[in-house]
């Protein structure tokens, strides 16, 4: 359910080339107290390229905005993941020229299938999401990959945890900030969030995240959310009762990815029906995005799902572990203390609207009162990420003064 947007083959294919040559300086960091491996240069590009940049895919509103050029990095640093500490890579960009030292934006991704497709291979055409141009609105701007993704490729992606979505984004943030403060780069003192689909709620995973455990040197400021499972046991329901559903790679996702990081060692066959059960690990190997992948499933729920399984679904006493998972990873008892955002496009079929509206009456009740809700008229999940976050960075430069 990624946001894919259509590019110019040669002008990306440029831009990759020429910043392919300057991959030649490496920063490499070994002390004990810090988590930060190595930052090395990925592409430096001028604010006319990235304007060029953000006009081919379909965001040139922006292009008053970005005013910086901007030196990118691929940084690679260490997380927690299964009680071992693993490295894991994202993708920085470091405006230059900034009148003053500039915020940190953390931008969070959506659901992507794709490997190429992680974050920190940009300059690579597959791999632009459109937060990379918050950097040039003069952001120090973090694009964390996210376990099984860049150069953790080879681990199954958690998918949907509330915990490893929020570490690995505070996790680079304190990263960053310690390889910032030793190349001796200004940062200020504010901290934002943004994120779509899946970055959406892994956006939220870090702020609660980051409130129980601040950064020190670093105020999280402000949070933008778009389009995330935020209310997933409503998300699995809904899905349960609807005759189709747009995006049946998003269920292979989540079940794949639950099965694997909890260790339940359930076989496809017990959540899917043949043939698709035998087709799902092969459409997750990394090698297939979204579109290919539910061209291969059907988008009907009761023909993919095993029809034990699927009639769990809405059965309280059916299938109790994976409904706590799912419980679990939906914030319980928590809301946020930080000003929040949640955006969401009311047409919007692969995370249906219900699911922000959901939470955001959760949040309210049990306390929240730095949040809105902010419905997209008729957005779809493809077409809501851009009014998202046009409305989003004049809300977020207001906060950043």
């Amino acid at each position: 359910m990624k946001h894919h947007v259509q590019l110019s083959a040669y002008f990306l294919l440029f831009i990759f080339i020429t910043a392919s040559c300057k991959k030649d300086r490496k920063h490499e960091e070994t002390a004990d107290k810090t988590n930060f491996v190595s930052a090395s240069v990925s592409a430096s590009l001028s604010s006319t390229q990235i304007k060029g940049l953000a006009s081919q895919a379909g965001y040139g509103t922006f292009s008053p905005y970005l005013n910086y050029d901007v030196d990118f990095y691929k940084v690679i640093y260490t997380t927690n993941y299964k009680e071992s500490q693993i490295e894991v890579s994202g993708l920085l960009g470091i405006p230059k020229g900034t009148p003053s030292a500039p915020s940190m934006m953390s931008a969070q991704h959506g659901t992507m299938f794709l490997d190429v497709a992680a974050p920190s291979n940009f300059p690579a055409p597959q791999a632009f999401s459109g937060f990379e141009l918050l950097a040039s609105v003069g952001y120090i701007t973090l694009i964390p990959d996210f376990i099984g993704y860049g150069i953790s490729k080879d681990l199954p992606h958690p998918y949907y945890d509330m915990e490893y979505s929020g570490s690995v984004v505070a996790d680079m943030i304190k990263a960053v900030k310690y390889y910032l403060d030793k190349e001796k780069i200004p940062l200020g003192n504010r901290l934002f969030l943004m994120g779509y689909s899946e970055g959406g709620y892994v956006s939220l995973a870090a702020e609660k995240k980051i409130e129980a455990e601040p950064v020190e040197g670093l105020s999280l400021t402000a949070v933008v959310a778009g389009a995330g499972g935020y209310d997933l046991n409503g998300m699995l329901s809904t899905i349960a009762t609807v005759p189709t559903y747009s995006d049946p790679s998003f269920i292979a996702m989540i079940l794949n990815g639950y099965n694997s990081t909890y260790g339940w060692k359930r076989t496809f066959s017990d959540f899917f029906k043949d043939p698709y059960a035998g087709k799902i690990p092969s459409l997750l190997d990394g090698s297939k995005d979204g579109n290919a992948i539910n061209q291969e499933l059907t988008d009907s729920p009761s023909e993919l799902l095993n029809s034990n399984f699927y009639a769990a679904l809405l059965n309280a006493d059916a299938e109790k572990v994976l409904k706590q998972a799912i419980n679990a990873n939906s914030f319980p008892g928590w809301f946020p203390k930080t000003p929040t955002r949640l955006y969401h496009g009311t047409a919007d079929l692969a995370v249906p609207y219900e699911t922000s509206v959901s939470a955001y009456n959760k949040f309210t009740t049990l306390g929240a009162k730095n949040i809105e809700l902010k419905p997209i008229q008729g957005g779809t999940h493809a077409t809501s990420i851009l009014p998202m976050m046009q409305d989003a960075l004049v809300w977020l430069l207001a906060a950043d003064k």
